[in-house]
């Protein structure tokens, strides 16, 4: 759709010069082409940029026709782009890290003064995820990465956030804790594991780093495409799962242990809106025990490494002696 209102006027403005003075052809000195000026929203606002675009001016060159672009240009934005890459990191950073929606992002957006569509966050979303995926397949990056360790140790692990929905494979590398590849499929049959795995085969191939282990849940499908893909290669369960099957029985009773102890916490409400009637420094003192209490009811810890039940425990004998030694200061009488 075409724009309806004009741009703004820039507040800021720069000019961007190559820093390349002769043609890396022939060796003669640029020529200005001709200068282009673009419009840049960031996150500090809009940029005028004047970019001197040079040119080989010997007919003969194999790079006459060639234009050649400052190389600060692509720091900006990307090519044809209106926002700067800043916007983009920031998106970005707000969906994936932070789990915001398009609508949340573009009110953000627009408090600081930017004026942009959803439709363009959703873009500019779509071209984050683009340039990460350049970045996770850097066949460079990853070829510094992973050749002074000089082997690679797969772990493979699928997410399925929801019954019926599409389960999120992800294949790392345990050493450098890389992320070679992720992708979301349909089924777990072996026939799409072993599709997968033989695209993560061929990403480590160019790089001439052997494969040397695989780590996993240890699922029948995961082990026939393992033993398909990596012939020879040694498959072992991975170390958190392995604990949290052993940790079952003990996990089982630890929750059953925590739920006991939530039912002898109850009431702590009412003893918080008993307390919001008057501001004293008692109240006070209690609201921060309810508050300690609370949270303690409310921490579930990490299994298998972590056991509610005996941190609920811990916490709740912490806030116990807490109150005795208070209680006791109190009823000591005074000299």
């Amino acid at each position: 759709m075409a724009r309806r209102t004009p741009r703004p006027t820039a507040q800021f403005a720069t000019t961007l010069t190559p820093l390349r003075e002769t043609c890396e052809a022939c060796g003669t000195r640029w020529w200005v082409a001709y200068h282009r000026r673009r419009k840049i929203m960031t996150l500090e606002g809009l940029w005028q940029l004047t970019v001197i675009i040079g040119q080989c001016p010997k007919p003969t060159c194999p790079l006459y026709h060639v234009r050649y672009h400052p190389e600060a240009e692509g720091r900006w934005a990307l090519p044809h782009g209106e926002f700067g890459l800043d916007v983009i990191a920031a998106i970005g950073a707000w969906r994936f890290r932070e789990h915001r929606s398009v609508p949340e992002m573009h009110q953000r957006l627009q408090a600081r003064g930017l004026s942009i569509s959803e439709r363009a966050v959703t873009h500019l979303l779509h071209r984050y995820e683009e340039l990460v995926t350049l970045r996770v397949t850097d066949q460079e990056r990853l070829q510094a990465r992973l050749k002074p360790q000089g082997r690679v140790i797969l772990a493979i692990d699928g997410l399925q956030p929801d019954v019926g929905h599409e389960v999120l494979w992800v294949v790392r590398e345990g050493l450098s804790t890389e992320i070679l590849l992720a992708r979301p499929l349909l089924s777990s049959t072996q026939g799409d594991l072993t599709a997968l795995l033989t695209e993560v085969k061929h990403l480590l191939d160019p790089l001439e780093v052997p494969v040397t282990g695989v780590i996993s849940d240890g699922e029948e499908t995961i082990r026939s495409a393992v033993a398909f893909v990596f012939p020879g290669v040694p498959h072992q369960l991975c170390q958190f799962h392995y604990l949290k099957d052993a940790m079952g029985p003990l996990y089982e009773a630890d929750w059953h242990a925590k739920t006991q102890l939530k039912k002898h916490l109850r009431g702590v409400r009412p003893i918080e809106c008993a307390l919001e009637e008057r501001s004293t420094t008692e109240n006070d003192a209690i609201r921060g025990y309810c508050l300690a209490v609370r949270a303690s009811v409310t921490d579930d810890g990490r299994s298998p490494l972590e056991a509610a039940g005996l941190r609920l425990y811990e916490r709740v004998t912490q806030v116990s002696d807490s109150i005795a030694r208070v209680q006791g200061k109190k009823d000591c009488p005074q000299p």
